[in-house]
């Protein structure tokens, strides 16, 4: 069983923090420099496919497509490109934004098929403005389709329902815990209940970043108890650029994120360790 961590080559937009932003290939060094075992990034673009992939090789990085289909058609089309890039499972996020459940499970289905069918492990993202974008139609969307493996990027769920605490009320705890019993991959950021991405190091967000650690214990744990010897969790830190971002109000980010970042990488292999 492992435990891999990789870096979002998104989360590298606008790094470093208060200089000039690296190239790609400096982006990646640093990726490679700090310890990930890879990078995920959206291969569809040929031209910047054909740039990153040489990269990822020459730096030893494995790499992960995440991809944003409306169709399952599209989604032919992202696996090509995952092929193309090497990627080793693909991170989806669903599109349409049907009102009924029973709406989105054809698309679903379709998409866990045709990933299965070319081999590749497929997690279904929880994420704002998409299917997932609610926690109670999520949990009835794994409740209707069992197989249905989930990519848990919590900080949607927290800002969307803006729970009280913490600590979380007993129900929503619960509810949570669902949430990540169904999680074979993660997506990490801290969030509060009114922003989307907090700097981990404040003082006062320590009472979030305990949060989020402990559901990711909790998840690491669930994985590793349902999971064989040859299966990967692998954990994508993403903290995004602005707007994700917080910034003052010269438009500049209230802390370093690459240095979160690294941080954050640190973190996860503790909690792994000590499941």
């Amino acid at each position: 069983m492992k435990f891999q961590v990789y870096q979002s080559y998104w989360g590298m937009s606008s790094l470093p923090f208060g200089g000039e932003e690296w190239s790609m290939e400096e982006k990646l060094a640093k990726i490679a420099e700090a310890g990930f075992d890879g990078v995920e990034w959206l291969m569809e673009e040929k031209e910047h496919r054909e740039a990153m992939v040489p990269l990822c090789d020459k730096y030893n990085l494995q790499r992960s497509n995440i991809v944003f289909p409306w169709t399952p058609d599209e989604f032919e089309d992202d696996i090509q490109a995952a092929k193309d890039g090497g990627a080793s499972h693909i991170n989806l996020q669903p599109m349409p934004m049907p009102r009924l459940v029973a709406h989105g499970v054809s698309y679903l289905v379709r998409c866990m098929d045709m990933a299965a069918a070319a081999g590749y492990e497929l997690f279904i993202e929880t994420h704002r403005d998409r299917m997932t974008t609610d926690m109670y139609f999520t949990l009835d969307l794994i409740d209707a389709v069992p197989d249905m493996v989930l990519c848990g990027d919590l900080s949607h769920f927290l800002v969307g329902r803006e729970f009280s605490g913490p600590p979380l009320s007993e129900q929503n705890q619960i509810y949570m815990e669902q949430i990540l019993a169904r999680c074979g991959a993660f997506h990490g950021r801290v969030a509060s209940r009114e922003q989307v991405q907090v700097p981990i190091n404040f003082p006062h967000n320590k009472v979030w970043l305990d949060l989020y650690a402990s559901w990711w214990e909790y998840g690491f744990r669930q994985f590793k108890e349902r999971s064989g010897e040859d299966d990967v969790l692998t954990f994508v830190v993403e903290l995004g650029p602005p707007t994700y971002a917080m910034q003052g109000a010269d438009g500049q980010e209230l802390s370093d994120r690459w240095a979160e970042a690294v941080q954050m990488k640190d973190l996860v292999r503790e909690i792994w360790a000590r499941c």
